[in-house]
């Protein structure tokens, strides 16, 4: 009945509004007279015609405004204004009707109560509706109960979202700001944050949802500190500039992410930094469908190159971040190649073809255990195709060669970080030994939140799974940044260096990666499992160190390090070797990756990369 009631057919409901107002009008005129005389049966048989003709030259004028357009529903205080400026033209037509028809026994000044009372009675028949509509949805109960943190311009958009869509019902705001402390927000209360908890419990509401878009990473980590552990659930809306417009969607809301909780705020780009290898140049990024490769493509085809070359092995993977690109920047020319990074006369022809003049080189196997399994297609793809891709750009005459690197690149215990130095003493020699105008720069950073290697996307599987989550060690550490972050970082990075630089991004703080597994844990709403009284929701199990896995990651190899004019950027100065020595040597490997000699490359592996400790054993 409660549902039949609720979700009637608009027309029925536009029908009923507007035979509320056919009788209210009337009864507006009759209480103005009944009010001025002083009597509840004044006398107006003589102009009784003058009530049936209030409506006929009345309603009209509603339906022009667009009285009757409006969901009541999800009406706001709006609706008074409407209201407003159609009875003051109702009481004009009415006048002009008393007065050319001459009408004896009305007192005029009856005209001005009418003006007031039917204000009065027209807007509130629409609140009372909208307010009758409201009981009778929570009488039917079918929407999860959400409070929503921060009553401005998103907290209102977001809530009307809300409560047009089948899934949440807003029962309280919370807000900051003491003067909005009492009032009401399209029919929802504003609390003061402190009485948070108390004022969810008494709504039996477990989710909250945080609508300050334009609030600093800081700011949003101690909102989210507050409520971890409560048993309650944290969503919350995407940053600013990911708004369209202002305009609030249902989906653009979303978990509350470990990227919420860095507390660092990210630095604005350097609009020169970001726009000077990039703006009005032909850009190629190769492993152009990984993550942090196609995030640099969504971000390059922000500063607007003249073309963007996709260079990736996977079909897949290019075919699916072309599309997404071409969805996003329409206007942007894109050009797709499927290639292997290995086949340097391909890379040379694309580069030659659409005249490249700068190359991010982000492809390579980052996955630790498999490229340990995998020792050969690890070195091939890492170090040999870095090589490849290098020289390509050389003889084609790219101006700017970037290679994305990684903190396991330093004193590296596993075959995908000796892969990845390597890769950077090749760039080290190149902008030694050669003599051409492609300028070499290395950018080294730590863990990416979301990328495909990253822990963040198992966890959310394994404790949506409901558990356990499998950690490797209580003491590993990694550093983490966003991938956008990471990113921007790279193309302003790119941009500073000279031929043989090695960037080092400023990563913020370490984290340990239980206590991150903790956090998405309560994030889900959920507890973590006590081991001793196996109280809780998701259990955490350490599985062991998996093979050159370290507990401790490093930025630096050396001491030697100096800023740069970015805040967040950092300069390293660290040991080579000479070009004919390591250019050899990698010849020879390369004959012994085609014959399959894989204790040849690991041992290649260990004379090429002086730091480069293969043991299992060890941690830092």
């Amino acid at each position: 009945m409660y549902h039949r009631l609720a979700f009637l057919p608009r027309r029925v409901k536009i029908y009923l509004m507007l035979f509320c107002d056919i009788l209210l009008l009337p009864l507006a005129l009759y209480s103005a007279i009944a009010l001025r005389i002083g009597t509840i049966s004044p006398n107006v048989y003589p102009y009784i015609w003058v009530f049936f003709l209030l409506p006929i030259f009345s309603v009209p004028i509603f339906i022009r405004l667009g009285l009757y357009r409006a969901v009541v529903r999800y009406m706001d205080d709006k609706i008074i204004a409407t209201v407003f400026y159609g009875v003051s033209l109702s009481v004009l037509l009415l006048t002009a009707v008393v007065f050319m028809a001459r009408i004896e026994g009305m007192p005029r000044s009856s005209l001005v109560i009418y003006w007031i009372t039917a204000i009065a009675y027209i807007a509130s028949s629409r609140f009372m509706a909208r307010g009758v509509l409201r009981t009778l949805e929570k009488k039917m109960d079918r929407k999860q109960r959400v409070a929503i943190y921060g009553a401005g311009r998103s907290g209102l958009q977001t809530a009307l979202a809300l409560m047009s869509g089948p899934e949440y019902s807003p029962v309280a705001f919370f807000d900051d700001n003491k003067d909005l402390h009492g009032i009401n927000v399209v029919g929802v209360r504003v609390y003061d944050p402190a009485e948070a908890l108390q004022v969810m419990a008494e709504n039996d509401c477990r989710q909250l949802l945080i609508a300050m878009p334009s609030a600093t990473r800081s700011r949003r980590k101690e909102i989210i500190q507050r409520f971890e552990g409560k048993d309650i659930t944290l969503k919350t809306l995407p940053g600013l500039g990911d708004l369209v417009n202002g305009e609030v969607r249902i989906e653009d809301i979303r978990d509350v992410g470990v990227e919420d909780l860095l507390g660092r705020d990210p630095v604005p780009p350097f609009d020169d930094l970001i726009s000077s290898c990039v703006a009005g140049r032909a850009v190629m990024v190769t492993g152009a469908g990984g993550s942090i490769g196609s995030e640099l493509c969504r971000q390059i085809c922000l500063i607007g190159p003249t073309v963007l070359v996709l260079f990736e092995q996977s079909e897949y993977a290019l075919y699916k971040v072309e599309q997404d690109i071409l969805r996003l920047h329409p206007g942007i020319r894109i050009v797709s190649v499927l290639g292997d990074v290995l086949n340097e006369e391909h890379i040379l022809a694309v580069i030659n073809k659409y005249k490249i003049t700068t190359v991010y080189h982000a492809a390579a196997y980052k996955h630790v255990p498999l490229v340990e399994a995998n020792i050969i297609s690890g070195f091939k793809n890492n170090a040999l195709g870095t090589w490849s891709a290098a020289r390509a750009s050389t003889r084609g005459g790219v101006e700017n060669f970037v290679l994305i690197s990684t903190d396991k690149a330093v004193r590296p215990t596993n075959v995908m970080g000796a892969t990845k130095r390597l890769a950077e003493l090749v760039l080290q020699a190149l902008a030694k030994s050669d003599h051409g105008k492609t300028r070499f720069t290395m950018v080294r950073f730590g863990n990416v939140l979301g990328s495909s290697g990253s822990v963040v996307p198992l966890f959310k599987e394994q404790i949506r799974a409901g558990g356990p989550i499998t950690v490797t060690h209580p003491e590993v550490t990694r550093y983490f940044m966003t991938i956008p972050e990471a990113a921007q970082l790279v193309l302003q990075a790119g941009s500073m260096g000279q031929g043989g630089d090695v960037f080092v991004l400023d990563m913020g703080e370490p984290v340990k990666i239980v206590d991150l597994a903790k956090k998405m844990i309560r994030l889900s709403g959920l507890e973590f499992r006590d081991p001793m009284t196996d109280s809780g929701d998701i259990a955490i199990e350490f599985v062991g160190l998996r093979p050159g896995e370290k507990l401790y990651e490093e930025l630096l190899i050396g001491n030697n390090v100096g800023p740069t004019h970015h805040p967040r950027i950092m300069r390293a100065e660290e040991g080579m070797i000479e070009a004919s020595i390591l250019f050899s040597h990698l010849e020879k490997v390369l004959a012994a990756c085609h014959a399959g000699n894989t204790d040849f490359v690991k041992q290649t592996l260990c004379e090429l990369v002086a730091e480069y400790s293969p043991s299992a054993e060890r941690t830092i």
